[in-house]
Order: C-alpha cells, then structure tokens, then sequence
C-alpha cells in the first residue's frame, strides 16, 4: 500500500470517527496538515467517490460477515441437515473437475 493510500485511508478514519462528512477537500487538508509529503488530490477524490453515502464505522463493524463460516462439529456429534444436503453439491462440483482431466488436458500436460 502506498503512502498516498495510506494517508487517504487515515484521514478518512478521522473524519468519519468525528461523524464529519468525508469530501476531498477535507481529506486533502487533513492530509496536509499532518504534513504528509507528495499527496496527489486524485487520491483523495477517490477515496472521497468510493466513501460518498456510506457510514464508515459500520462498514468496519461488519468487515469479515460477508457470509456465514461452517462451524465444526463438537465431540462428534451427527452433522446437521444442512451440512448433509451441501455435500452432493460438493460432489457434483469434483465430478465437474475430473471431467476436465477426460478431456485430455490437465493441470501438468
């Protein structure tokens, strides 16, 4: 990561932590005023484009949920339903790769 990505990222933290609205301008004088050499504005324009509308601190909040992780079985227990109609699906998906290899290419050919 640059230090133009990271000066933009940094500012933007602060402003959003002081519930201020994230613009270029701001960002570029946060940046300035931290006295961050060579900062080229096109930096912070698009950090401010990509941040525009949205609510910073819930974004960090729900980094990592974008989809819920197979928890383990514990002391062996019997996997649930669930888990047993997604394994056919698995299946499906191997026998889609061995059939790449009866088509006469492979991964080494």
């Amino acid at each position: 990561m640059s230090n133009a990505e990271l000066a933009s990222s940094y500012a933007a933290l602060i402003l959003a932590d002081d519930g201020i609205e994230i613009t270029s301008d701001k960002l570029q004088s946060l940046i300035s005023a931290a006295k961050v050499p060579e900062i080229e504005p096109i930096w912070t324009s698009i950090f401010a484009k990509a941040l525009e509308g949205k609510d910073v601190k819930e974004l960090l909040l729900n980094v990592g949920s974008g989809g819920g992780a197979a928890a383990p079985a514990a002391g062996g227990a019997a996997p649930a339903a669930g888990a047993a109609e997604e394994a056919p699906a698995e299946k499906k998906e191997e026998e889609k790769e061995e059939s790449d290899d009866d088509m006469g290419f492979g991964l080494f050919d």
